[in-house]
């Protein structure tokens, strides 16, 4: 049977995927029994509704169990107190990454799900497109490294990301957006990007780290669905001044935004609102709304979340075909107006 030293070694590479660090250090493992091939821990989560618990009970295990003699590991919950749990989350707070010296950003934002097929990558187009027709000098940071798809909304060519000694250089549009994207490394646009975790995380903190952005008024980050590594990794390695939850008007894809929401307090990272997408069709003969997805629910979300509900946004064919066609730049939605004045009104941190 191994040692207890031994089991506190393997767990010790095992990580709190939130907050990046192991859960021996963070003093999570607690009650441990070694005894007839059975290792027995007490797992204690900074909140009880952890939506990751589960993922760190399986990858102890794991680790436990390539140990001579371990035959079982069971694992059960408890609960930090309220003076451990701001322990924890004080002890690892993130520590911002310097800019390249060449960069001036004044604000960073991350436009987020949680839940795939929402239409979060063409809200953050657009936003960026409203926000430089407003004068904004503006980026897009695609962090969607597996499923990249703003370089399609834009109109840009696989393959069209350029560099030497000193930095890459993004695709800029016609509007002067300019946009990293892993769909601009590839020689062909369909071509899959098979990558792990850690490669994934590496290409993000490569994009802030080493891309020449300039002088920018906003950096927009569009974010994966999900709140895997690809979000965490934003979260704690970029100085993001704030989160928009993109949603839709069933409930499911609230459940789904409420986890992404739990997760950006964990991490103590400001939820600027939600947006509805394809919250209802417009008539065009009549001017009549009609909710092709059913009532909305994002105002109740919004409430439950202590947010506001930004803004809803229809469902419209023509925008659509826009997106299709590269022609994002073209795009005419008088309901983006509010997301780009709430951008708008948040200070900038530019020097």
């Amino acid at each position: 049977m191994p040692t207890t030293e031994q089991v506190m070694e393997a767990l010790s590479h095992v990580q709190d995927p939130e907050l990046g660090r192991d859960l021996v250090s963070l003093k999570m493992i607690r009650d441990l029994v070694i005894r007839d091939g059975v290792v027995a821990f007490t797992l204690y989560l900074t909140i009880p509704t952890c939506p990751l618990r589960g993922h760190m009970a399986k990858e102890a295990r794991e680790a436990l169990l390539k140990l001579p003699g371990v035959e079982q590991v069971q694992v059960e919950y408890g609960n930090m107190t309220d003076e451990e749990r701001k322990e924890v989350l004080n002890s690892s707070k993130r520590q911002l990454p310097k800019l390249n010296t060449m960069n001036k950003i004044g604000q960073v934002f991350s436009v987020m799900s949680g839940k795939g097929g929402v239409g979060k990558s063409s809200v953050t187009a657009m936003l960026a497109v409203e926000l430089a027709r407003s004068g904004q000098k503006v980026g897009i940071l695609d962090a969607d490294i597996t499923g990249a798809s703003i370089p399609k909304l834009f109109g840009l060519p696989a393959g069209g990301l350029r560099g030497g000694d000193m930095g890459i250089l993004p695709a800029i549009t016609p509007l002067g957006i300019r946009i990293v994207s892993s769909n601009l490394m590839l020689k062909e646009e369909d071509a899959a990007v098979a990558w792990r975790g850690p490669l994934i995380a590496g290409m993000i903190q490569k994009f802030w780290d080493d891309v020449l952005w300039g002088r920018l008024d906003t950096l927009l980050v569009d974010l994966p669905p999900g709140t895997s590594d690809a979000t965490i990794t934003v979260m704690q390695n970029l100085p993001i001044n704030g989160v928009m939850l993109v949603s839709t008007p069933q409930e499911l894809s609230g459940l789904v935004v409420r986890k992404a929401a739990h997760l950006m307090n964990r991490l103590d990272v400001p939820i600027l609102g939600i947006v509805e997408n394809m919250s209802f069709y417009r008539c065009p003969q009549s001017g009549g709304e009609h909710a092709i997805f059913g009532p909305s629910h994002s105002a109740q979300l919004a409430a439950d979340l202590h947010t506001e509900l930004i803004t809803r946004l229809p469902l419209d064919p023509t925008i659509a075909e826009q997106c299709d066609q590269g022609k994002v730049e073209a795009v005419q939605l008088p309901e983006m107006a509010a997301l780009a004045k709430l951008i708008l009104a948040v200070p900038k941190s530019i020097p």
